[in-house]
C-alpha cells in the first residue's frame, strides 16, 4: 500500500464533524468532555474494555499511544526466510498446540504452524494463551518476528494478528493495518489489536483539527511539529525521522505542562504569600551543636545553611532535603527547629505514624535535655487528660516544638505562634494542608524531609516548586549492610545466622508484611503467626516482641521501649517500623515475604540496622514469582546506594502511575520515561519557568488555551493559582 504523506486520520472534512457535532478545530479539553461510546463502533462491550484500560473519552483514545510499531513493508514468503531476520509473514493457520508451562505466575505459550504457498513454519506466541482459540485452520494470520533456528526453522512470534482480507495484506490498501509502519497498542484480551487501531483510526478522524496549547514561539525555539500533526504521526507515521520528531513534540507537551503548572505554583506563593523572617541568634543552636556526639558532615554543614538561609527570608520556606537512610537528616530537622524558636516561635515536627513520632519525641526530647526548651507529643490516641494538657501547652506557647501526627493540623489545635512546620517521611505536603496553616492564622515555613532517595529527574518533576537539599554524605564508620536472598529451603540458616549475632549480646527485626492471615497472601506469615513459630520453636530460650499498627498504641510504646532497653532480643514487626526507629543494638533483620516489597521500602527496613557498631546484616526471605520481584531484590543484594536504587526502581516499575494515589496532583505520564529524557524535561523546565515569569496567571490571550490544558490536567491541585 502506498502510505500517505500526511498522517492517515486526517481532517476528513465537514462529514467528519457533523456526524458527533464536533468543531473542525477542537481542543483536548473538549475532546475530554466527549464520551468514547460517542464514537461509532463503541458499544457496551468496548465500552467496559476501554474502562479497564483508562479510556472514557475522545481525548483518552487519540491519547492512548502506541507500545511500540511494527515494520510490516517486508511481507516475505517463508520459502524466502533466513534465520536470524526480522521479518513479516503471511499465513493460514493449519494447526496450533500448546509448548511450555507456566513459568512465574505468566501463561505457557502455543504455537501455530503457518503454510502460505511456498512453504510451512511454525510461529511461537508467548504469554498471549487467549489468542490461541481464535486461531481455527484455515484463518489467515500476520506474524512479524525473528526467524529462528530451533528443532528447525521457526518464527518467535514479536506479533500476531487475525487478518480478515489476505489480499489486502499483499499491497492493496488497507487503512491503519499494513504499510511501513503499524502501531502496537496496549490492549487485553476484551478487544484485538486490530480493532483497536481501527477505533483509533477513526477517533482521530472524527476528532477535526486539534489545536496547540503550547506557544507558538516554544515550538519554533525547539524545532517542534505542532501538537495535531505530532499525534497522527505517533499514531500511524510515514517515515522513522518524522515519528522520532513527533515523540520528542508529545514528550516535550507532557513535561512542559507539569512544569508549566509547578511554575505557576512557585511563582504565586513566592509573589502573594509573605512569612516571618527567622533571626536566631544561635542561643540554642550553637550548644545544640556542640553537644553532638560526632562531626557533623559536609553535606549537613551545607544543607543547614541552605534551611537557615530560607528561614532568614520574608519569603515562606518550601525546601525538600531528601537523603539516604542514616544520613543524619534530624540533625538538619533539629537545627531549623531550633533557630524558629530562637526567633520567638513554635516549630512543628509532624511523622507518618505513632511508632515514628514517639521515636522523634524520644530522640529530640534527648538532644534538647540541656536546653531551656519544651518538647511536647500529640497524637490521635492520647487520653482526654493528656490530650487536654498537651493542647493547653500548644495554644499557650508553652510547648516550643510540637512532635506529632497528623493530629497536628486536626481542628482544635491551636498554635501561639507556629512559624517552622517540618514533615517527616510525606510523599508531599500539599496545597491542601498548607491552607489549614493558613486559616489557623499563620504561614509557616515548610521543610519536607524524605529518606526515600529520588532521581534528580522525579524531584524535578514530583517536587518541582520545591527547593531541593540533598544530604548525599553518609557520616564516617557507617558499614554497608551485608544483604541476602534467602529461598524458603534456607531459610533455617538465616535464623540460625540471626542466633549467632543474639549470642553475641546483639538484637534482630523480623519482618512480616501482614498482621492476620489473608487468603489473597496465603504464603506470607502472618506477624502474629510467625512470633508464635519464633517463641515456641525457633527461640525457644530468647526474649521475643511483637509490634503491629493493630495494637493500641499504649502497647506500641511499651514494646519499643523494652526493644531499645534491650529487654526484648528479637522484635516481630510489621511496616510499623520501615522509618525512624533507632536501636543501634540491632544488627540484623530478616524480611520475610520479601518479594511483596516495594525496593524503596525494603531499603528503608534494612536501614533499621545500619545505625551500630558491629556489621549489619539483612536475610531476604521469599520466593519472587515474576522477573520485576527478582530484580527488586537483585538490585538490594547489589547497590547500597538509595539514589542508585531508586534509579533501578523506577526503571523497573516504569513512569505509568510515578505519583501513587495522585496526592500530589500531579497526573500520570504517558509517553515520558524521566531516566530517558531528562534533556527534555530540562528544556521544559526552563521554557514553563521563563513562560510564567512573564506571564504569571497566563492571562495573555496567547497563552490562554495552555491555561485551559493545565487546569484541566492538573484538576484542583492548581484551581486556586488560576483565580482572578
Amino acid at each position: 500500500m502506498a502510505w500517505p504523506t500526511s498522517s492517515p486520520g486526517a481532517i476528513s472534512g465537514e462529514a467528519t464533524s457533523a456526524r458527533l457535532n464536533l468543531p473542525e478545530r477542537t481542543t483536548l479539553t473538549d475532546l475530554r468532555a466527549r464520551p468514547a461510546n460517542e464514537l461509532p463502533g463503541v458499544g457496551p462491550k468496548i465500552e467496559a474494555t476501554f474502562k479497564d484500560l483508562g479510556i472514557v473519552s475522545l481525548a483518552d483514545l487519540v491519547s492512548h499511544y502506541p507500545s511500540r510499531h511494527e515494520d510490516l513493508s517486508n511481507v516475505k514468503k517463508i520459502s524466502d526466510l533466513r534465520v536470524g531476520e526480522r521479518a513479516t509473514v503471511v499465513g493460514r493457520v493449519v494447526s496450533t498446540r500448546g509448548v511450555g508451562k507456566p513459568v512465574r505466575g505468566r501463561s505457557p505459550g502455543f504455537s501455530v504452524q503457518l503454510y502460505d504457498g511456498t512453504g510451512y513454519i511454525p510461529a511461537t506466541v508467548w504469554g498471549r494463551g487467549w489468542l490461541q482459540s481464535q486461531l481455527v485452520p484455515d484463518t489467515w494470520v500476520l506474524v512479524s518476528g525473528e526467524v529462528q533456528r530451533r528443532y528447525g526453522i521457526q518464527i518467535s512470534a514479536k506479533s500476531l494478528e487475525v487478518i480478515e482480507d489476505r489480499d489486502a495484506q499483499g499491497g492493496g490498501e488497507n487503512g491503519p493495518h499494513a504499510g511501513r509502519f503499524v502501531p502496537v497498542y496496549p490492549v487485553n484480551k476484551g478487544i484485538q489489536a486490530r480493532r483497536m487501531r481501527t477505533l483509533i483510526h477513526r477517533a482521530l478522524d472524527e476528532a477535526g483539527r486539534v489545536l496547540d496549547p503550547l506557544p507558538a514561539e516554544v515550538l519554533a525555539r525547539h524545532r517542534l511539529p505542532n501538537l495535531h500533526d505530532a499525534m497522527h504521526e505517533v499514531h500511524f507515521p510515514s517515515e522513522r525521522k518524522r515519528l522520532k520528531a513527533a515523540m520528542r513534540r508529545l514528550i516535550f507537551h507532557e513535561l512542559f505542562l507539569i512544569q508549566t503548572g509547578l511554575a505557576a505554583r512557585k511563582a504565586r506563593i513566592e509573589r502573594t504569600e509573605r512569612g516571618g523572617r527567622h533571626v536566631g541568634d544561635g542561643s540554642l543552636l550553637n550548644p545544640y551543636l556542640k553537644a553532638l556526639p560526632f562531626g557533623l558532615t559536609g553535606a549537613q554543614e551545607r544543607v543547614i545553611e541552605e534551611v537557615l538561609a530560607d528561614m532568614r527570608s520574608e519569603k515562606p520556606m518550601r525546601r525538600l532535603v531528601q537523603g539516604d537512610v542514616g544520613s543524619g537528616k534530624t540533625v538538619v530537622a533539629v537545627a531549623a527547629l531550633l533557630s524558629a524558636v530562637e526567633s520567638g516561635g513554635q516549630g512543628a515536627l509532624m511523622a507518618p505514624t505513632e511508632v515514628l513520632a514517639e521515636q522523634h519525641y524520644l530522640s529530640v526530647s534527648a538532644a534538647l535535655a540541656g536546653l531551656p526548651v519544651r518538647v511536647a507529643l500529640l497524637t490521635g490516641s492520647q487520653g482526654a487528660a493528656e490530650r487536654r494538657e498537651m493542647l493547653e501547652l500548644v495554644r499557650s506557647g508553652g510547648a516550643h516544638v510540637v512532635i506529632g501526627t497528623h493530629a497536628l493540623i486536626q481542628k482544635g489545635v491551636e498554635f501561639r505562634d507556629l512559624s517552622l512546620v517540618v514533615v517527616d517521611e510525606q510523599h508531599r505536603f500539599g496545597v491542601g494542608q498548607r491552607m489549614v496553616f493558613k486559616e489557623k492564622g499563620t504561614l509557616p515555613d515548610t521543610m519536607v524531609m524524605t529518606a526515600t532517595p529520588i532521581p534528580r529527574t522525579l524531584s524535578l518533576t514530583l517536587y518541582g516548586d520545591l527547593e531541593v537539599s540533598v544530604v548525599d554524605e553518609l557520616p564516617p564508620g557507617r558499614k554497608p549492610v551485608e544483604t541476602r536472598m534467602v529461598d524458603l529451603a534456607e531459610r533455617e540458616d538465616a535464623y540460625e545466622a540471626v542466633r549467632r549475632e543474639l549470642e553475641d549480646g546483639r538484637q534482630a527485626y523480623v519482618i512480616c508484611p501482614l498482621v492476620e492471615e489473608s487468603e489473597a497472601l496465603e504464603d506470607v506469615r502472618a506477624a502474629e503467626e510467625l512470633y508464635d513459630e519464633l517463641v515456641g520453636e525457633i527461640y525457644p530460650d530468647r526474649k521475643v516482641g511483637l509490634l503491629h499498627g493493630r495494637m493500641k498504641a499504649q502497647e506500641k510504646r511499651e514494646v519499643m521501649a523494652a526493644f531499645r532497653a534491650g529487654e526484648i532480643e528479637v522484635l516481630v514487626a510489621t511496616v510499623v517500623v520501615e522509618v525512624g526507629v533507632d536501636v543501634p543494638n540491632a544488627s540484623a533483620i530478616v524480611i520475610e515475604g520479601a518479594e511483596r516489597f516495594g525496593l524503596s521500602q525494603l531499603h528503608q527496613l534494612r536501614g533499621r540496622v545500619c545505625r551500630g557498631l558491629h556489621p549489619p546484616k539483612c536475610y531476604l526471605i521469599g520466593e519472587p514469582k515474576t522477573e520485576d520481584s527478582r530484580s527488586r531484590l537483585e538490585a538490594l543484594c547489589e547497590h547500597q546506594d538509595g539514589f542508585k536504587l531508586s534509579e533501578v526502581d523506577l526503571a523497573i516499575r516504569g513512569e505509568g502511575t510515578l505519583f501513587g494515589s495522585r496526592q500530589s496532583g500531579m497526573p500520570d505520564l504517558k509517553v515520558a520515561k524521566l531516566l530517558r529524557d531528562i534533556d527534555i524535561l530540562v528544556e521544559a523546565r526552563r521554557e514553563a519557568f521563563e513562560l510564567v515569569a512573564k506571564d504569571l496567571t497566563l492571562k495573555s490571550p496567547d497563552h490562554r488555551p495552555l491555561r485551559r490544558e493545565i487546569r484541566e490536567l492538573l484538576g484542583a491541585d492548581v484551581e486556586w493559582l488560576f483565580r482572578e
